[in-house]
């Protein structure tokens, strides 16, 4: 009623101010004419006729559904990356358990084979929580549907509650540009490098030219920055050349990968290798260790508490995680996208030990895996491990409620989980204890 009342108040003003102004009122009238038309439509928002107005609006052309192609192993560099925790306005858990106890159910028996259940994770452009820039829940056979409602995001006015859906809705674009190969890549003639043979990023994985302007060769990384903590962390100029990338990064002497230099990287086994030990390396410096080279599965490394304090204070480092997903995506190592997420998500959602890189991983690091199966695997498991899940803005409502049942429904699933993690834990606090 107060959204009503309140600008029938200000028109009922603002026509008796007019009236009152008689020698400026035309004037005054064409300043306000703009504002009198927002409380108009305020007032009289639910007829019919306005409503066919607004829906004959022209809808936002999605870059994924301009191209209509499938998620390549390309990579970006993020230009901005959130790292506070904002307060989100929305329903209450009150409320968002009443809403999910309403909604019918679509879905049986829990079931992790998404691509037999397509069905059920399509989602429509309706969603409270849709985001026209994300690919995470479409199947070829809508894109189109998607592309004719993508405009309808910035009209819900639910989503237009939630601060971190707008900053999602912005990391979103940036990863979709990464996950499918830049549609819409248009870049400042000052960064294009000019294409040559040398192929600079290849033959420095390769040892044959150092990085620039360090002058640092690939086995001078590897031996002698290894465990030289301060300086990995305040210098700056090397994270280009370790993990190269298609988009530019600060480093202007670092340059960008070709597509021939990403063919032949990955048909490299030395160079696949060194790149390997560069992973490794920064793996130590956030206090992580890998613990299978064939299926990247990472886990705490030894020195994680002090590296771990590093991290939640230094958080331009989720700029570098994202690059090296990125980096992992493009040349050959897309299996250890998941595993090394999959652990963030543990440390910020589960154990609580990287506050600070939590939004990162939400809006940056999942949205960096190229499968989409795999992504949808880590969402689920955030939206189950998030405390506030009405404050969840990662993916559609419908998902949301989707997983809520099935959790309802196999409770036990969940604990099993849950003591799983804090069994880790104790374990890790006898490790330190004893030593």
């Amino acid at each position: 009623m107060r959204t009503v009342l309140y600008p029938l108040r200000r028109l009922v003003v603002g026509i008796m101010a007019w009236f009152n102004r008689r020698p400026y009122s035309f004037e005054w009238l064409w300043r306000n004419l703009g504002f009198l038309w927002c409380c108009i439509r305020r007032i009289f928002g639910f007829l019919p006729w306005l409503k066919s107005v607004e829906s004959q609006a022209e809808p936002e052309k999605n870059v994924e559904d301009q191209q209509n192609c499938p998620e390549v192993k390309v990579v970006e560099q993020s230009r901005c990356d959130g790292q506070n925790e904002n307060s989100a306005a929305g329903k209450r858990p009150a409320d968002f358990n009443r809403d999910l106890a309403c909604k019918p159910s679509r879905l049986g028996a829990d079931s992790d084979e998404f691509d037999s259940e397509e069905e059920e994770y399509r989602v429509e452009t309706t969603d409270e929580l849709y985001c026209g820039y994300d690919s995470t829940w479409e199947s070829e056979g809508h894109r189109g549907e998607a592309q004719r409602g993508t405009f309808m995001r910035n009209r819900r006015p639910a989503a237009s509650k939630h601060y971190k859906f707008s900053r999602f809705e912005n990391s979103a674009r940036d990863m979709q540009n990464y996950r499918h190969n830049y549609p819409n890549q248009t870049r400042p003639q000052r960064f294009i490098n000019p294409v040559s043979d040398e192929k600079p990023n290849l033959t420095f994985y390769l040892g044959s030219t150092p990085s620039l302007p360090d002058g640092v060769y690939i086995y001078q990384f590897h031996s002698e920055w290894y465990a030289k903590y301060d300086q990995l962390e305040f210098v700056h100029s090397y994270i280009q050349w370790l993990f190269p990338l298609q988009e530019p990064g600060m480093n202007h002497e670092a340059s960008t990968l070709t597509k021939e230099e990403i063919k032949e990287f990955c048909q490299n086994s030395t160079a696949k290798a060194n790149l390997l030990e560069s992973y490794k390396l920064m793996l130590d410096f956030y206090g992580i260790r890998l613990c299978d080279e064939n299926t990247g599965e990472v886990e705490r490394a030894s020195n994680w508490k002090d590296r771990f304090d590093n991290l939640n204070s230094h958080t331009h480092n989720n700029l570098r995680i994202t690059r090296i997903l990125k980096c992992q995506g493009t040349l050959g190592y897309p299996h250890y996208q998941a595993p090394l997420v999959r652990f963030f998500l543990e440390e910020t959602l589960v154990r609580k030990e990287l506050p600070n890189v939590k939004d990162s991983v939400l809006n940056y690091f999942v949205f960096a895996v190229l499968d989409k199966k795999q992504r949808r695997s880590l969402l689920k498991f955030a939206y189950l491990n998030y405390d506030r899940k009405d404050e969840f803005v990662w993916c559609p409502k419908k998902i949301q409620m989707m997983w809520s049942r099935q959790s309802a429904s196999k409770p036990q699933n969940g604990n099993k989980e849950a003591c799983e993690y804090l069994s880790l834990d104790k374990e890790d606090e006898a490790k330190d204890q004893a030593n």
